[in-house]
């Protein structure tokens, strides 16, 4: 959650909450819609959804966010720096000189913040139609990318970024590196499924500082009425 200025809101009231799940999107969507209950999502100004091209956040997430009376001013968005990645494969197929390939990403990138994607999509087109072979099924489909984000409108930075809201899903990014990366994966390490998911809920848990509620919570569920 960010407040009007677009800085993270750190204070009791509104707690981090990370959480994930090694279960396909189905086991996933049921601890997402009990976390934005929880959070208050009806009671939003605005929700941004930050995801990159996979296409089950797309077609799973929006009727969800519907179904919990998530706010009209509800914004998706394909991560800004997924996207660059594209542009800079692009460019390093069209290009051969290494200063050519380096200025047209920078003014591409700087050309999509603008959220003027077609202007971008228009160039790749005129590459492409001199291409051929494989360097031109490269170039096609990272063009096809982009085309598919702009016609479902998921590319508009400009606008996010004047009501100071992020435009990259860097903080998951960071937090998968937290719990995942850091604890679970590595060398000679080998888990059974149910294990990793229930290390996975204790280290969203630390990384996000609720420790001590978490196990009080478990604490406490443990405590039986005591019956006159």
């Amino acid at each position: 959650m960010v407040d009007e200025q677009g800085k993270k809101v750190k204070n009791d009231e509104i707690k981090i909450v990370n959480d994930g799940t090694y279960e396909d999107y189905k086991g996933f969507l049921p601890i997402l819609e009990m976390h934005l209950i929880s959070l208050g999502i009806s009671q939003a100004k605005q929700v941004l959804l930050i995801a990159d091209g996979a296409e089950w956040i797309w077609k799973h997430i929006p009727p969800l966010l519907k179904k919990l009376k998530s706010p009209n001013a509800t914004y998706q968005l394909f991560d800004f720096y997924h996207v660059t990645e594209r542009l800079q494969k692009f460019a390093d197929v069209a290009f051969s000189d290494d200063k050519e390939r380096n200025n047209w990403f920078k003014k591409a990138r700087r050309t999509l913040k603008k959220s003027n994607a077609m202007t971008i999509i228009r160039q790749m087109d005129e590459f492409i139609s001199e291409a051929t072979g494989e360097r031109c099924k490269t170039m096609v489909i990272q063009r096809n990318y982009l085309l598919r984000a702009y016609r479902e409108r998921r590319l508009n930075y400009a606008k996010i970024l004047d009501q100071k809201l992020p435009i990259g899903s860097g903080a998951i990014e960071s937090l998968i590196r937290q719990v995942v990366n850091l604890r679970i994966k590595g060398n000679s390490k080998f888990w059974l499924k149910e294990n990793a998911e229930i290390m996975l809920h204790l280290r969203c848990q630390w990384i996000a500082g609720s420790w001590d509620n978490f196990c009080g919570s478990i604490f406490n569920s443990f405590i039986k009425p005591q019956t006159a």
